[in-house]
C-alpha cells in the first residue's frame, strides 16, 4: 500500500483556511465548467510565469474532496483500486480486528476474496471496497427496517 499523502499539516490554522477557500473555488469553478477537463494555472511566488495544466474533472473533483477532508482535519489516503493490502490494512481499513476480518470476513466463510503470496494474504483493495459498500446498504437496510417496526408498533404509553 503506498505511503499516505499528507501535503499539508493538518492542524495549522492557515493550511485548514487555505484548504477551505481552495475547496469552496474549486467546487464553484467546477459547477460553471462542467466538461471533462480543465486547464489549471499553478502559480508559484518564486516564479515568474504560472505553470499551466490539464486535468480531468473527475481528478479536480477528488481534489476537493481532499481538500474537504484536510480542513476538518482529517487524513487522506490516496490508494489505487488494484492496490493489495495486507491482512492488518484490510482489518484498519473496515474498521475490525485482523483476527476477525480472517474469520468473519475472507473467503471461504465472507465474502471478500484473497489471494496468497508465500504464506500471507493479500486483499485486492477494489474488493475490499465492493464490501464496504454492500455492508453499508445492507446496514441501511436493516436501519430502515427497525425504523419501520418502530413507526408502524405506535407511540409507547
Amino acid at each position: 500500500m503506498p505511503t499516505p499523502i499528507r501535503p499539508m499539516a493538518l492542524d495549522d490554522e492557515e493550511t485548514l483556511a487555505a484548504s477551505d477557500r481552495a475547496a469552496g473555488m474549486l467546487a464553484d469553478y467546477l459547477r460553471r465548467h462542467p466538461t471533462p477537463t480543465a486547464r489549471v494555472e499553478l502559480v508559484d511566488d518564486d516564479s515568474p510565469a504560472p505553470t499551466t495544466i490539464e486535468v480531468p474533472s473527475q481528478a479536480l473533483r477528488l481534489f476537493i474532496e481532499i481538500l474537504d477532508h484536510l480542513k476538518d482535519g482529517i487524513g487522506v489516503t490516496v490508494v489505487p483500486s488494484n492496490a493489495d493490502l495486507t491482512t492488518q490494512q484490510a482489518a484498519d481499513l473496515v474498521g475490525v480486528s485482523r483476527p476477525y476480518l480472517i474469520d468473519k470476513i475472507l473467503e471461504p466463510v465472507g465474502p471478500v476474496p484473497f489471494r496468497t503470496v508465500g504464506r500471507h494474504r493479500r486483499i485486492r483493495f477494489s474488493d475490499l471496497q465492493a464490501y464496504m459498500r454492500t455492508a453499508t446498504q445492507e446496514r441501511k437496510r436493516a436501519s430502515d427496517r427497525v425504523t419501520e417496526i418502530g413507526l408502524s408498533a405506535g407511540p409507547d404509553d
